[in-house]
């Protein structure tokens, strides 16, 4: 089955109607938008434009990785990984008190008492608690996702409570395996209420084992690392190894010492994957790319084409005015990828309906769609292409949180070259 015929057998209901979404609205786009008969989804400039967006689900060896670490923990020779407890059958879990910050507690996990959760006690709560959901994993400063899993694990408060706190429990703070260094320690941490309850029908906090329905690889976090869905990077730590629960009432996130805003959400942005950027006058243009949904939802994909020397109003630094054009936020697919076992979502999984293995909504939040569509051409001239998502309250990228720092949604700028 050839690349087009494939990508159109794994999405649902995509006809013609998925690829162009021009409209009368185009007319008046700088005539850079003209009426057209729908493109037809055979052609090969579609085709190789749907090729560029592979699989929903990233299989574990296709995540970019953005480790810490000297040496990277997960490089470490076997030996090693199982003297320190990066095995299966050597992890252990302390859910310790901040000896400086401390609430009370009625007992503590640790290995020095004998009582540090293993492995076995975990897969023994999984057995009644397990939990999984869909999440795109993003780095906070990074314009692309890293990787789209299904991610599998037991809820931290499930954890926490095994500790039997009482009062003077403010926050969590957590870290993983750093090489037995204190200058690479790496942590992380949350409100204590984020961790009992899920604000906004999000899925819980996990203490986390599974990827795409397989163990965690080394490379991934393995054997347990944290996920928190609407989070980005640096708040799922890898290669988890302490819970510490304390009574400070601020954030004491490493990631802030480099001016990040460690409480800010996944945040909704558009990309383009494919689109040819030398172009003879009146060829057809053919586009797709991917869309990270984050906590504000997405309600469509835009695309803008500026001709050199077409100025913006300076009183418009994030475009809102532009004349953006919808592009075609494609349909769920039926084939996920990823390495998922027989290609099925596990039952149950949030968000998705058990008898049909779909999203009960699509798009999701926290997840990714793909987009596509198709541009009737240009005449000659330098272009720029830019695309934007825009968020179910009608809220147009880089907006509502445009600051670098709590996580990157800068519009993209593509230059097209007409002859």
């Amino acid at each position: 089955m050839h690349a087009l015929s494939e990508f159109l057998a794994n999405h649902r209901n995509l006809t013609r109607r998925h690829f162009v979404k021009l409209g009368a609205g185009g007319l008046v786009a700088g005539g850079l938008w003209a009426r057209s008969a729908m493109a037809d989804p055979a052609s090969p400039e579609l085709e190789q434009a749907l090729a560029k967006l592979g699989s929903y689900l990233t299989p574990q060896d296709g995540f970019n990785d953005v480790s810490r670490g000297n040496p990277l923990p997960h490089s470490l020779p076997d030996e090693k990984k199982r003297e320190v407890g990066l095995t299966q059958e050597t992890w252990k879990l302390e859910v310790i008190s901040d000896p400086e910050h401390p609430p009370k507690l009625r007992k503590q996990l640790s290995k020095s008492a004998g009582t540090a959760l293993d492995f076995t006690a975990l897969m023994a709560l999984a057995e009644k608690r397990a939990v999984r959901f869909a999440k795109v994993m993003t780095c906070l400063n990074i314009g692309c996702p890293l990787g789209m899993g299904i991610w599998e694990g037991v809820p931290l408060r499930d954890i926490v409570w095994m500790t039997s706190p009482r009062e003077d429990l403010r926050r969590v703070f957590y870290y993983g395996y750093h090489n037995d260094d204190p200058k690479q320690m790496f942590r992380s941490s949350l409100p204590i209420g984020r961790v009992l309850e899920d604000p906004f029908d999000l899925p819980p906090v996990i203490v986390c084992y599974k990827l795409n329905g397989q163990w965690l690889t080394a490379e991934r976090g393995g054997p347990v690392r944290i996920v928190v869905p609407e989070a980005y990077g640096f708040k799922c730590i890898k290669w988890l190894s302490h819970v510490v629960l304390t009574n400070l009432p601020y954030a004491n996130d490493t990631y802030a010492e480099q001016n990040n805003d460690v409480d800010s959400p996944l945040k909704s942005f558009a990309a383009t994957l494919f689109v040819p950027t030398e172009l003879k006058a009146g060829q057809r243009i053919p586009m797709s790319g991917y869309a990270q949904v984050g906590i504000g939802g997405l309600s469509n994909v835009q695309v803008w084409i500026q001709p050199e020397g077409e100025e913006p109003p300076a009183s418009d630094p994030y475009f809102t005015r532009a004349p953006w054009v919808d592009m075609e936020v494609l349909p769920a697919p039926t084939s996920w990828g990823g390495g998922l076992p027989d290609d099925k979502i596990p039952v149950p999984t949030e968000g998705f309906d058990p008898s049909t293995g779909q999203p009960r909504a699509w798009p999701m939040r926290l997840a990714k769609v793909h987009w596509a569509g198709i541009h009737p051409g240009l005449s000659p001239g330098k272009y720029t292409l830019r695309s934007r998502a825009v968020d179910a309250k009608g809220i147009g990228q880089p907006l509502p949180r445009p600051f670098r720092k709590s996580g990157h949604a800068a519009i993209e700028q593509i230059t097209l070259v007409v002859t």
